[in-house]
């Protein structure tokens, strides 16, 4: 295991989105800006900062637009935004937001109580979205959720999953993240989904999106690189968690990822120091502890 790793990983910061859609209160939109520059000072060249979803739904993002008018281009870096439906898109190209990213779960229960439709029917809605997105120059990226599992279905067969990636790449996806949205996934079950998909699609056209709810997102993270995998989700601080998983430690915390691939040798092109300064930001945005390990102990020197 792990005998032949890879010079270079792409890392997607999914903070802003994903770790505050779930926090209690609404962060003011300029503390979003303040995280949302630490973020980019780190090195994090890829970055989902929001989701043109209804207010009435997400109130933690009713600030999208705003958020997307005051967030200035900064070379090498691309942000992106959750889009479910052609009004999110309208909004998304009036505020030139270079990527989208489509989201549709593996479980039809968890879709329908999600995003109130079939896996079915949002497809459909996506074959609106996605060409009208190419046309307009952004890039569209696809989310299959509950990959692992689903609070509601329990064990998901990956075919499912695999089925919908490929409809979301035949929309024009240039890549499919898998999530273990409810955080129950082991190292053995990764790395028999990623090899079901990685039997019918390249590895850049896969990446996780690992939550840490049981505490085996970095296993998970390291079966998904040896069997190929170059892309990896995280959020700063291991901000986030899902609604569906009481007790939840949120996503993949963005600074143990990269302290375990920079201690391997692996480069992400991202600053660990300035990182873990950027944890900081963000926990004192959300007012409350974070539970990433790294940054909690902080970052001792690899030389040492």
């Amino acid at each position: 295991m792990l005998d032949q790793l890879p010079d270079r990983v792409s890392v997607y910061e999914v903070s802003l989105r994903d770790g505050l859609q779930n926090e209690p209160v609404v962060v003011p939109t300029t503390k979003k800006l303040r995280l949302l520059d630490a973020l980019v000072a780190a090195g994090l060249g890829r970055i989902e900062m929001t989701s043109f979803v209804s207010p009435k739904w997400v109130p933690q993002l009713a600030d999208a637009d705003e958020l997307a008018r005051l967030v200035e281009p900064r070379p090498g870096v691309t942000f992106s935004a959750l889009c479910p439906n052609p009004k999110g898109l309208e909004r998304a190209i009036h505020a030139k937001v270079a990527e989208i990213g489509l989201f549709v779960s593996a479980s039809e229960t968890h879709n329908k109580k999600n995003v109130n439709k079939t896996i079915e029917a949002t497809l459909a809605t996506f074959a609106e979205i996605a060409p009208a997105a190419r046309a307009a120059g952004i890039r569209v990226r696809g989310y299959v959720s509950t990959l692992w599992g689903c609070p509601y279905e329990g064990k998901i067969d990956p075919r499912r999953g695999l089925a919908i990636a490929h409809r979301l790449i035949e929309l024009g996806c240039y890549q499919v993240s898998l999530g273990d949205t409810i955080g129950v996934g082991t190292p053995l079950q990764t790395r028999d989904i990623v090899r079901v998909f990685l039997r019918e699609l390249r590895p850049e056209q896969v990446a996780l999106h690992l939550h840490d709810t049981r505490g085996t997102a970095l296993a998970n993270m390291l079966v998904g690189l040896d069997c190929g995998i170059r892309d990896f989700d995280a959020s700063v601080g291991g901000l986030g968690g899902c609604p569906y998983a009481p007790g939840a430690a949120g996503n993949l915390a963005t600074e143990d990822l990269v302290f375990t691939l920079h201690g391997m040798g692996v480069a992400t092109g991202i600053d660990l120091e300035r990182l873990w300064e950027a944890g900081k930001v963000a926990e004192s945005v959300v007012g409350r502890p974070l539970p990433g390990k790294v940054h909690q102990a902080g970052v001792r020197s690899l030389r040492s």
